[in-house]
């Protein structure tokens, strides 16, 4: 073929932008071009009759005779190291990346390889730019993913509280027009008969009605306190204020407090065992006891006996109310602890179903926990106890 540009092949082979050997069929090398020199940073005279392997890190150096004897044996053109990291070693032993293309010629005095030798660094050093750059995108992507998973739970604990609270309000309503609606009309028509009570001799009917009023009266302050106290937990503004105090005298208030509310007959026992000193939220006991001794109460027949007792022992506190009323059915026990939970046989009874949620709410903030043991017809034994102030 003619050559219309007169360049020659040595033109070519010196001015050549890229780096380019010529070894035998041993693998010495028999000519470089400038380019290639001025990568490796010999000079003709140091890489003449070396092997190629002198342009190779030393970790790679028996890999390649090994790949130098295969291409011998099935020598083709084409690119060198195909999916794989090249590296050449120039003279200061200075590594860099490369990509190599191989060809074969013969002549008459033998079997030659030409290598053309790219040096890869600028594009290895954008690629690792954009690899870093990948990276910190998808770590920011996974890093706002998380994030949004995150909102997205809160976002969904968020409603369900909304819900929740959406039915307390709901059942609230329901249950204070129904559970408000017996003690207003007790407090309007006894209110209505005392004023027709005019006569001296009929004093006694005035102080029932009076007593009637003060026991209703009492009875809507108890729902709206178990309302309030329920909201309170709902939004998580319960503190426990952790105080010292006596115990057996902080039980025997309460006790007194409650006279007004036992049934003809009814009594309350007290007693306790054990250092007298505790460390409690007194406020959160005291509505614990009253729940629990307002239940015995209402749940308990004329007569009945309801026993109080308290023990402290090994920095265990246990504070337990007995009585021995209609008990509550086994199959209601596991749901004592549930807003608005009433038992199957307690429909006729007035109450709200949020004391024991409430029992349970206060104990468990001071660290207690509650057991109940009940059989029906024999009556019901709340026992708590509280493991001691969780230190911080």
């Amino acid at each position: 073929m003619s050559n219309p540009t007169g360049i020659s092949f040595d033109a070519l082979f010196s001015n050549a932008a890229m780096g380019i050997l010529v070894a035998d069929g041993t693998g010495k090398i028999v000519l470089t071009n400038p380019f290639l020199l001025r990568q490796f940073g010999y000079t003709e005279q140091e890489l003449s009759g070396k092997r190629i392997e002198e342009l190779i890190p030393t970790r790679f150096r028996s890999r390649h005779e090994h790949h130098v004897q295969h291409y011998n044996e099935h020598p083709k053109n084409r690119p060198m190291g195909l999916g794989m990291d090249l590296y050449a070693a120039r003279k200061d032993g200075s590594e860099f990346p490369v990509e190599v293309s191989l060809g074969k010629y013969t002549t008459e005095a033998g079997q030659f390889v030409i290598a053309f030798v790219s040096d890869i660094s600028k594009r290895k050093e954008a690629e690792a730019a954009v690899q870093l750059l990948n990276e910190e995108l998808e770590h920011k992507i996974e890093t706002r993913t998380q994030n949004l998973k995150q909102v997205e739970s809160d976002l969904r604990v968020a409603l369900e509280k909304e819900k929740e609270l959406s039915e307390l309000k709901s059942r609230f309503v329901s249950m204070a027009s129904h559970e408000f609606r017996t003690p207003l009309s007790t407090v309007l028509s006894s209110a209505y008969l005392i004023s027709k009570y005019s006569e001296k001799e009929e004093q006694p009917k005035r102080e029932k009605h009076i007593q009637r009023i003060v026991s209703s009266v009492n009875m809507l302050t108890d729902i709206l306190n178990d309302f309030l106290s329920v909201g309170r937990i709902e939004e998580g503004r319960i503190q426990v204020r952790y105080t010292v105090f006596d115990l057996p005298q902080h039980l025997q208030q309460i006790v007194s407090e409650l006279k007004g509310l036992l049934k003809q007959g009814q009594e309350i026992t007290y007693r306790h065992e054990g250092e007298s000193q505790v460390e409690l939220d007194a406020s959160l006991l005291k509505h614990v006891v009253i729940n629990l001794l307002s239940n015995a109460i209402k749940f308990s027949p004329d007569s009945g006996l309801i026993a109080l007792s308290s023990r402290q022992e090994q920095g265990l506190v246990t504070v337990a109310v007995a009585d021995r009323g209609i008990g509550i059915p086994a199959e209601d026990q596991q749901h004592l602890a549930e807003r608005f939970f009433r038992g199957t046989n307690a429909t006729n009874i007035q109450g709200t179903g949020l004391g024991l949620h409430i029992v349970s709410k206060y104990a468990e903030l001071m660290n207690g926990t509650v057991q109940c043991d009940s059989v029906l017809h024999e009556g019901t034994t709340f026992t708590i106890r509280f493991a001691g102030r969780t230190q911080e």
